[in-house]
């Protein structure tokens, strides 16, 4: 599968109107791809944001002509009934022939306890997730859609406008069980860098070739799309210091459960020193060294990867690493 190379938009971070300048920087930067994810909130409450994805990518595909668009990742099974998700990528589908890609994923509790939502365990948001799937494309392939699953039903449902192609849907993941998923009904997977890499090497990549295998496929036929955070600044102090404002994404997990509420995400968060803040990310001042730590992503298999960068100057960012870091990026021999 051939390399593309993609930029977060950073929802979170930035207003709408500055989140679609900078995306279709990347564009005019060299970029393949852009993808944002569609939370209700941030993960930090002051300077936060969260723009909407829906209409966010209707905007961009309008600014733009080439770039695939996309989710990372949206969860289909709370806020929105699956029925609304089938329409609205369906009709982006038909704007943006080619472009679109419906990332999806199981949720998280600070973005759908606000609106009043039960959270349930993780078995339940997994089945929600999978019987969504099921009706997402089901719509898509069906006219007069009766549906009685266990969490979502539709009646004599139909998606009047559908393109000719469906829309590829990447499954994001973190455990084997949604990762064995994706090898088996997705189109992509979508994971985040800077963990373990036994988790990568030894639980994930295994279990999504088992779950391929089981569907008669290989991984060979889905798009690997590592989300890769990246710091790149000649400046030193100024990449380490720019993962600041990311610092929640350091926290573990169990400093994270049950934390619902921006506010004490950032409390938590700003508690932390640099060194930890920076953990999770790439950080780097010489492009060619840069490159070779992004290659041990490649090595272990993905070839779709999605740059996140933290800091404020998001078109200086673009600038470097479309002058810098795509060039030497696309000589390499995968």
């Amino acid at each position: 599968m051939t390399l593309r190379f993609g930029y977060k938009a950073s929802a979170e971070q930035f207003d709408p109107n500055e989140l679609l300048a900078y995306s279709v920087e990347a564009e005019q930067a060299g970029f393949d791809s852009v993808f944002i994810s569609d939370h209700l909130q941030p993960w930090r409450h002051e300077g936060g944001h969260a723009p909407a994805a829906l209409p966010f990518l209707g905007a961009l595909g309008a600014r733009t002509s080439k770039i695939i668009m996309g989710t990372s990742v949206l969860t289909p099974t709370f806020r929105y009934h699956p029925g609304v998700i089938a329409q609205a990528f369906a009709t982006l589908g038909v704007m943006f022939p080619g472009r679109v890609i419906l990332g999806v994923g199981s949720g998280e509790a600070l973005n759908e306890v606000p609106l009043g939502i039960p959270w349930p365990d993780g078995k339940e948001r997994f089945a929600r997730l999978k019987e969504a799937i099921t009706l997402i494309r089901t719509l898509w392939s069906e006219d007069r859609v009766t549906f009685e699953g266990a969490f979502y039903q539709t009646h004599n449902a139909t998606i009047y406008d559908r393109p000719e192609k469906q829309v590829p849907i990447y499954i994001g993941a973190s455990g084997p069980a949604a990762t064995r998923m994706a090898g088996r009904v997705g189109d992509g997977f979508i994971t985040t860098s800077g963990k373990a890499d036994t988790l990568y090497s030894d639980i994930l990549l295994p279990a999504l070739n088992e779950g391929a295998m089981k569907a008669g496929r290989s991984l060979s036929d889905l798009d690997l799309l590592m989300e890769t955070k990246v710091s790149f600044d000649h400046d030193r102090t100024r990449a380490m210091e720019d993962t600041k404002y990311w610092a929640a994404l350091a926290l573990s997990p169990e400093e994270k459960m049950g934390v619902e509420d921006p506010i004490q995400m950032q409390r938590l968060s700003v508690a932390l020193p640099v060194e930890r803040a920076a953990s999770r990310w790439i950080v780097s001042t010489d492009p060619d060294e840069h490159v070779q730590r992004i290659q041990h992503y490649l090595d272990l298999g993905f070839r779709h990867l999605v740059f996140h960068a933290p800091g404020p100057d998001q078109s200086r960012f673009l600038k470097l690493y479309g002058e810098e870091i795509l060039p030497r990026l696309r000589k390499l021999d995968y």
